[in-house]
């Protein structure tokens, strides 16, 4: 019995792997469109990978930097955020929160610095890169040093969006992937359009924290249904690697844990063009809370993901006719691919298309893929 129960178990699992070999690994130049997942079925027109797994040439933990303006001033801590590749798409934040510290809501004065966001080597035991992307706060007695990159485009328009990161440190931090649009001041919380995914280090390590923001009104009551609480998988709590995904679209916001979805909020989403944004931070507030002097946070991230929509060029939201939002009966989404199918982290594979025909999987390699795993399925019955 036990013997047959192996037998099924390996052969469903050969089943999924040749679902996965099926499809063909294509670059983007070749997908019109791309479909996520998840039960909404959302489609999108374009795919950005960003990968800090291999990057040993730039690895290097620069060392803090005591003095807030020197801090707040420093140059970027490798090459790498000095490439194209990299500034095109992101900015790293040198802003500070002078103007509202003190305020009873925000005690301590944060300062963001390039100098926080640096490559580094993974020294894990058997790690699974090569290296990844630190993002670091610290707590000084006068301030606390924090890091941010935001997306330069303020153009995305529903999206999907991943990484495979962890936290870990000293509680009184908040490490955060998100989009945010806010067309008033800070104290304009109607302004504000914002879907957070937030880690707090001193919650337990098996909670997030997901919201549509605002999550208070201006009387500074709290909005129970913009915001969820959630649990993590068992294995995944934030201090290992996991997949972390956040899937803006017109209906909702939905997050997912290592592909389980582990909120859903369909209250006040988001509806314009928005940035995207990390951070790892803190203000000394309620919210974030206090961390001692001298401890310090981490955000560490080994790849990010997007597919996405955008509306206007890639520095406003002003241009709406000038959008490219995909839809699955639009003409040009003819070659349809996925970033969840692929077997290849950052490759897409090409579901259906004008560049992928059945008869090719049928008399081609794709049927080998296909028959292998039943053949070996066969021989262990």
């Amino acid at each position: 019995m036990a013997s047959l129960s192996l037998q099924a178990l390996l052969f469903v699992v050969l089943q999924v792997l040749s679902r996965v070999a099926c499809f063909e690994e294509v670059s983007d130049r070749q997908c019109d469109c791309y479909v996520t997942n998840d039960t909404s079925k959302n489609y999108f027109t374009t795919h950005s990978f960003f990968d800090f797994r291999a990057l040993s040439k730039y690895a290097k933990v620069p060392p803090p930097i005591a003095d807030p303006l020197d801090s707040s001033e420093a140059d970027e801590t490798s090459d790498y955020f000095l490439d194209n590749d990299w500034t095109q798409v992101w900015g790293i934040q040198r802003w500070n929160n002078s103007d509202s510290v003190d305020s009873g809501d925000a005690p301590v004065l944060l300062v963001n610095s390039p100098n926080n966001v640096y490559i580094e080597e993974n020294t894990d035991e058997n790690a699974s890169s090569d290296t990844f992307l630190t993002m670091r706060t610290l707590r000084y007695e006068d301030y606390q040093s924090t890091a941010e990159f935001e997306s330069i485009s303020k153009a995305y328009h529903f999206l999907s969006v991943r990484m495979l990161a962890r936290t870990i440190g000293a509680p009184g931090a908040i490490t955060a992937m998100f989009t945010y649009r806010n067309d008033g001041g800070p104290a304009q919380l109607d302004s504000v359009q914002e879907s957070d995914l937030e880690i707090r280090t001193m919650d337990p390590k098996n909670k997030v924290q997901y919201t549509n923001q605002p999550s208070y009104n201006a009387k500074g009551d709290d909005i129970p249904q913009s915001t969820r609480n959630a649990t993590t998988p068992v294995q995944a709590d934030w201090t290992q690697w996991s997949v972390h995904r956040l899937d803006w679209s017109p209906k909702n916001t939905t997050w997912y844990i290592d592909g389980r979805q582990a909120a859903s909020i369909a209250f006040q989403v988001p509806h314009d063009p928005s940035q995207v944004i990390f951070n790892a931070w803190s203000d000394g507030g309620e919210w974030s809370g206090n961390m001692t002097v001298g401890g310090e946070a981490y955000l560490q991230i080994q790849w990010i993901e997007i597919v996405y929509n955008s509306t206007g060029n890639a520095k406003t939201t002003d241009s709406p006719s000038t959008s490219s939002n995909a839809k699955r009966e639009d003409k040009s989404c003819q070659n349809i691919c996925s970033i969840d199918d692929t077997p290849t982290t950052g490759t897409p594979v090409l579901l259906q298309g004008a560049a992928s025909r059945i008869s090719d999987h049928i008399l081609g390699l794709g049927m080998t893929y296909i028959w292998i795993p039943l053949l070996l399925a066969t021989f262990l019955i």
